[in-house]
């Protein structure tokens, strides 16, 4: 068995201004100090207050940006989202440099320039139209000797004052990311959901028990924080296996569920409340796309909405597609449609099993039939219903009559599972040799595709259907020898 892991804006306003010179006496020192007292993570070193400043690894920037760029902490527990609530005054250094030169300048001072997502580093003087302010790092500017030699002599070159003023900037809610605000909001400590999946103008959130009492500005905050998002969602139960649904509550927004998304240059158009998809999955319907030929046949026995069919379709793949719910054989009919590629996908409404028994089995017995010896195509088979598809291999034993015509003929199973064991893809292939009564060393392999939760992987395990499962006078040969031994 071979294993195969493979690893998975707008302007913000600035307000009223407050600008003084700061001498070497009255240094900001304190001012960005005050800050960080009661930090925890002890980050932050004055090697010498009038001429270093220095910090630990930029991997604690974050932690540093946390104190002074975090919204206050009266918001903690707001359940009804108030954007007023998180209005803060922060004191900034700046820097008073002529307008022409600003651009010039800006490229020797990226080291003590402000880096902050949002704010502007360059802002106008309210007191001389002919210059402009740039904003200065807090925690490694404070007076005229914090700059480094490097950058005096530019200023000096440019005949720019080292002096420093102080700037109160006031920060708003646009000013915060999504994280930071969550962070703020929730009990301290506690998981903050910043990400989700995406599908089209939608947010699906997998909200947590905690997070719950917080949801409506949870889902607000993420609609507010991501252009494009008009709906928030939480998922309220576990996916129906039957019609590989399930049932969710809108957190805000429109409450419209038909959307379109765009996957590997391929338009789907569908009702999210009624169908599946997932879109952490586009990686894998690009890998198994990846494996088909022009003139392979494809057998998609849980299609939903077509995202294997399709892409299949558009490689010149004769596709035979199916899904038992009603809706996502609806959209699949109108996909196929939508990407051009309806007279190439034969499109079905059946059991996966009625769908093995009919479909699949009447097109094998031809693909394998006397002519197939002339086949040079590859027939393949995906069975993507991770919570179930493993009890439906059974349905291959003695599924065809007469005699095999090559084992490289033979259809080659894309089954998905799911696993919570320590070796998953060992697993997933005994569960597959328990139903099958065989053992597939060393012709299968097993592809993990996605960590679905903690300690749980949902994996995809590829194998050529032996001859003795799949015909019935071979099955027979192999009990009579069995009875004979």
């Amino acid at each position: 068995m071979r294993i195969f892991w493979r690893p998975f804006g707008f302007l913000r306003r600035l307000f009223k201004v407050e600008s003084c010179s700061v001498t070497k006496s009255e240094s900001l020192i304190p001012l960005a100090w005050t800050s960080l007292k009661h930090s925890k993570a002890p980050d932050i070193f004055l090697l010498d207050q009038r001429k270093r400043f220095s910090t630990m690894p930029e991997i604690e920037r974050d932690q540093r940006d946390s104190e002074l760029f975090s919204p206050p902490s009266d918001v903690r527990g707001m359940t009804t989202l108030d954007r007023t609530a998180f209005n803060k005054t922060v004191t900034i250094p700046t820097l008073k440099v002529r307008k022409e030169i600003v651009n010039k300048l800006m490229r020797s001072l990226k080291r003590a320039a402000l880096q902050r997502p949002g704010i502007k580093r360059v802002i106008e003087d309210p007191e001389d139209e002919e210059s402009r302010l740039i904003m200065l790092d807090p925690y490694k500017i404070f007076t005229n000797d914090s700059f480094e030699e490097a950058e005096l002599s530019i200023l000096k070159q440019l005949n720019v004052s080292p002096q420093i003023s102080k700037y109160n900037l006031e920060l708003t809610y646009e000013n915060f990311k999504s994280e930071e605000i969550l962070r703020a909001v929730l009990p301290e400590g506690q998981d903050v959901t910043s990400g989700f999946s995406r599908v089209g103008h939608i947010a699906h959130l997998n909200l947590r028990d905690h997070q719950l009492p917080f949801k409506h500005l949870i889902g607000q905050v993420m609609i507010d924080k991501n252009p494009g998002i008009t709906l928030a969602v939480n998922k309220i139960n576990n996916i129906d296996n039957t019609y590989r649904n399930f049932q969710m509550e809108v957190l805000y927004g429109e409450e419209n569920m038909m959307t379109k998304v765009r996957e590997n240059n391929y338009t789907y158009e569908f009702d999210f409340s009624k169908v599946y998809w997932n879109p952490r999955l586009s990686t894998e319907h690009s890998r198994i796309t990846e494996l088909l030929k022009p003139g392979d046949v494809l057998f998609d026995v849980f299609a939903g909405v077509g995202p294997f069919a399709i892409p299949a379709a558009k490689k010149n793949c004769t596709v035979f597609a199916n899904d038992l719910n009603p809706e996502s054989y609806k959209w699949l009919l109108h996909n196929c449609k939508l990407n051009k590629v309806d007279n190439k996908v034969k499109v079905f409404n059946l059991d996966g099993k009625d769908f093995l028994q009919g479909p699949v089995r009447e097109e094998l017995m031809q693909q394998l039939g006397p002519l197939s010896k002339e086949r040079k195509h590859s027939v393949h088979i995906v069975m993507n219903l991770p919570a179930k598809a493993i009890e439906f291999l059974s349905v291959f034993k003695s599924l065809l009559d007469g005699q095999p015509r090559g084992s490289e003929l033979l259809p080659i199973v894309h089954c998905y599972s799911f696993s919570k064991d320590a070796n998953p893809a060992k697993d997933v292939q005994q569960q597959v040799e328990a139903v099958l009564g065989i053992s597939l060393d060393p012709c299968s392999s097993v592809h993990l595709v996605r960590n679905v939760a903690p300690n749980k992987e949902m994996l995809c395990i590829t194998f050529r259907i032996p001859a003795s499962i799949l015909y019935k006078n071979q099955a027979l040969d192999l009990g009579e020898q069995f009875l004979g031994n």
